[in-house]
């Protein structure tokens, strides 16, 4: 199977995604211009939100819980991204001029009533912090602070604090903000142990200090956060064990074609070619090239794959291009949703041109199956999650508005494009040409052993797969999940390439066995057979932190199961939005390279 695109057709459809790249790049651009100020002018200072830090995923807004706040309040006009993102930038009474000190500035003065007393002590128990932005710099602080305490009859039992003071910390350079750090000063805390109305006086102080660091290297702060050194020690070391497997595989390849092509040499040489001796893959070479079955759903997840593909590949040429960044906010899950949705135009083709090349009936529904068999149950998924983040009151919980863009995105530009790429790729069919004839009726497979079935064969392949790049996705889950930093996307670039070459030789080597047992179905056999590569992994990781979080004994019950709610709302997002690309990046990736032993062979 070799799917034939003429130059013309490469040429229209890499402009049409180059098009759409440079308007994505051209959009997502600062400019520094904006960030000069002069001294005493307001500088831009929005709080975000709040949450606990051993769960990153679970935000809140910021005056959920009963801080100062200014009246009105302001919501910032957010991006798209910043929006899929969760951020939630409002107002604050806060005002840091540029380049004015101040010490000890009264915030506002507040009496707590005895449930927003509690409100801060469940907030101090979770290890609350919280985020607020400044010139478009994120900055952090924690809301508490919980002391054990002893006495000399024995434990008194933890005592819990709340922050009351802040101190800010800003370096500039001329007439531009580079670096803001908030400092919750331990010295100025007042007791929220007991359920009693308390009056508390928030107060502030600011800092300027200057620095040589330039404002278009303001950002290197946050790319080192992340203890690069110790990680690329970490990251070399899973670039050589994917290279030990993938050398040890080519060497196991290697071995099997070259016992192969001497025992056809010999036969050529004893002159006993003709004689009807054909076993295994040679007895089949008839059934081999027949059409899979199920055709529509087959090209459907082809061009889904294929458009994934693209998809990464053209995330990592923004990565290189410095548009995604650390704290870029939701540069990248806008981005995501606009290179799926132009990309689709590549879905589309892919599925028709494969189609084309068996029968030209039937060619639409591979096109709608390919728009649908991703997105309609990332959609839905996405739906229901959203209903639960917004019944517990998150950030992550998308406004009616983004709900309304999103479905509408699918339908006025997602639509078109897929059926273009279809229509394209009808008007650009090529006939398949297999190097013999096909049979009329498909010879009946004989029984396998249990280590040459399906399930056993997902296993060993899954297992290589995962085992070349489970440290690169162990930091990718972490940078997604947690506060890891992904900054070295060339190592994650070549880990992915080492993933597509793998999943190449292991999509020949299990085709050539499954083969020479006289296996003939192997069309769908290779897009289940990489399934396993990922599944296993992040749901032990997703159930382990379940069962971590019910076996704390100082979480109240209601938190555990809010807490095991967000969980498994990770776990679903997981398994939608990264483990469901798996299967059709791989299917994309061995449906090219499966042939390449059929068709050479034959030849």
């Amino acid at each position: 199977m070799i799917i034939i695109m003429s130059k013309t057709s490469e040429i229209i459809v890499l402009t049409v995604v180059l098009a759409a790249l440079s308007f994505i790049v051209h959009s997502a651009t600062a400019n520094p211009n904006n960030h000069r100020y002069n001294v005493g002018d307001p500088v831009p200072f929005f709080v975000n939100k709040v949450g606990p830090l051993n769960n990153p995923s679970e935000t809140y807004y910021y005056y959920d819980l009963p801080f100062c706040r200014p009246d009105p309040l302001v919501l910032k006009k957010e991006s798209f991204g910043e929006v899929l993102n969760g951020d939630r930038l409002t107002n604050a009474l806060y005002e840091l001029k540029f380049r004015e000190d101040k010490t000890r500035e009264t915030l506002c003065q507040k009496k707590f009533k005895v449930a927003e007393v509690a409100k801060f002590r469940d907030a101090v128990i979770d290890d609350f912090y919280f985020q607020m932005y400044y010139d478009d710099l994120p900055l952090w602080g924690f809301v508490g602070k919980v002391e054990q305490e002893s006495g000399i009859l024995g434990d008194k039992g933890p005592k819990y604090y709340l922050f009351k003071h802040v101190r800010f910390d800003v370096l500039y350079n001329g007439d531009q903000v580079i670096e803001v750090r908030a400092f919750s000063d331990p010295n100025h805390v007042v007791d929220i142990t007991e359920d009693v109305e308390i009056d508390v006086t928030f107060t502030y102080s600011v800092i300027w200090n200057e620095s040589s660091t330039k404002f278009k290297d303001r950002l290197g702060k946050y790319s080192r956060a992340s203890l690069v050194p110790i990680r690329r020690q970490i990251h070399w070391f899973s670039f050589i064990n994917s290279v030990v497997i993938i050398v040890l595989l080519m060497g196991l390849l290697t071995l099997l074609f070259m016992r192969r092509l001497k025992n056809d040499m010999r036969k050529c040489a004893d002159g006993d070619e003709e004689e009807d001796k054909e076993v295994g893959w040679k007895y089949i070479h008839g059934d081999v090239f027949r059409p899979p079955p199920n055709l529509s759903l087959f090209c459907a997840v082809l061009g889904t794959g294929t458009q994934l593909l693209t998809l990464v590949f053209i995330l990592f040429g923004l990565a290189f291009l410095g548009v995604l960044y650390p704290y870029n906010r939701g540069a990248l899950l806008a981005s995501l949703v606009w290179i799926y949705t132009i990309t689709s135009v590549i879905a589309g083709y892919t599925a028709s041109s494969f189609h084309n090349q068996f029968t030209e009936n039937g060619w639409e529904w591979s096109v709608r199956l390919a728009g649908f068999l991703y997105l309609g149950p990332l959609l839905v998924t996405v739906l229901i999650l959203n209903i639960i983040a917004t019944g517990l009151g998150a950030t992550a919980a998308l406004p009616f508005g983004t709900i309304t863009v999103i479905l509408l995105v699918c339908p006025c530009v997602g639509i078109p494009l897929l059926a273009f790429g279809g229509v394209f790729g009808y008007r650009h069919r090529s006939e398949f040409e297999a190097p013999c004839a096909t049979k009329r009726y498909a010879r009946e497979i004989p029984p396998l052993a249990w280590y040459r079935k399906t399930p056993c064969q997902m296993f060993i392949a899954g297992l290589l797969s995962f085992s070349a790049i489970v440290l690169e996705l162990h930091h990718l889950y972490a940078s997604m999940w947690g506060y890891k930093i992904c900054t070295l996307p060339g190592i994650l670039f070549i880990t992915f390439v080492i993933l597509v070459i793998l999943t190449a030789m292991i999509s020949v080597g299990l085709t050539y066995i499954q083969l020479s047992v006289e296996d003939h179905a192997w069309w769908w056999r290779d897009v289940f057979l990489l399934l396993h590569a990922g599944s296993f992994s992040s749901a032990v990781q997703h159930f382990d932190d379940v069962f971590e979080i019910l076996d704390l004994p100082f979480i109240p019950i209601a938190t555990k199961i809010k807490k095991t709610v967000y969980n498994f709302k990770k776990l679903g997002l997981d398994r939608c939005c990264v483990g469901a690309q798996q299967p059709f990046l791989c299917s994309a990736i061995a449906s090219t390279s499966m042939p390449v032993f059929p068709l050479n062979s034959k030849s």
